[in-house]
C-alpha cells in the first residue's frame, strides 16, 4: 500500500494536532481542507519544488524551523504531524500555472523520486497544492502534512 501523506490546512499547530490526534473515532483530517497522494514526503520529495518556487536554497529551507517540524508522533511513529513552511504556502498562492509547470519541469529531472516522475503529474500535485495555499492564505491558515506509514 505505501506511505499516505495528507497535506491539509489548520489555523494553527494545536489545530492541526487536533486534526490528526482524532478524539471522535473520525479518519485523519476529516474536516479539514485538504488533499491525499502517495509518495510525496515533505521533507525530502518536495525539497527541490520549494527551493525553486521559493527561491530559498535547499540548505536555508531546511533550516526554517517550520520545515518538517514534527507536531505529533501516533502509534510509534506510523501516523505523524508536520508542518510545512510560511514561505512555501506563501509562494504556492502566489504561483500561478505557468510557473508550477516550469518548476514541476525542472523538480522531475532532481535525484529525490526512486523512480522518475512525469512532469505532468508533478504540475497536478503543485496545482492542488496551490490552490489548498491559496485557500489558506485567504483564511489565515498554516499548511500541514499528516503521514501514515
Amino acid at each position: 500500500m505505501g506511505v499516505i501523506y495528507g497535506y491539509f490546512a489548520a489555523a494553527d499547530d494545536d489545530d492541526a494536532v487536533r486534526a490528526v490526534v482524532r478524539e471522535d473515532g473520525e479518519p485523519t483530517a476529516t474536516g479539514y481542507d485538504g488533499f491525499d497522494v502517495n509518495g510525496m514526503d515533505p521533507t525530502t520529495d518536495l525539497l527541490p519544488a520549494e527551493a525553486a518556487l521559493t527561491g530559498r536554497s535547499a540548505e536555508t529551507v531546511q533550516g526554517d524551523p517550520r520545515h518538517g517540524h514534527l507536531l505529533a508522533s501516533i502509534d510509534e511513529g506510523e501516523l505523524l504531524c508536520l508542518t510545512l513552511t510560511d514561505s512555501l504556502r506563501d509562494a504556492l498562492a502566489d504561483a500561478d500555472q505557468s510557473l508550477l509547470r516550469e518548476v514541476a519541469r525542472e523538480w522531475a529531472t532532481s535525484d529525490v523520486f526512486w523512480t522518475p516522475l512525469d512532469p505532468e503529474s508533478l504540475t497536478e500535485f503543485l496545482t492542488q497544492t496551490a490552490d489548498l495555499a491559496s485557500r489558506a492564505v485567504a483564511r489565515g491558515q498554516r499548511l500541514y502534512c499528516w503521514i501514515s506509514v
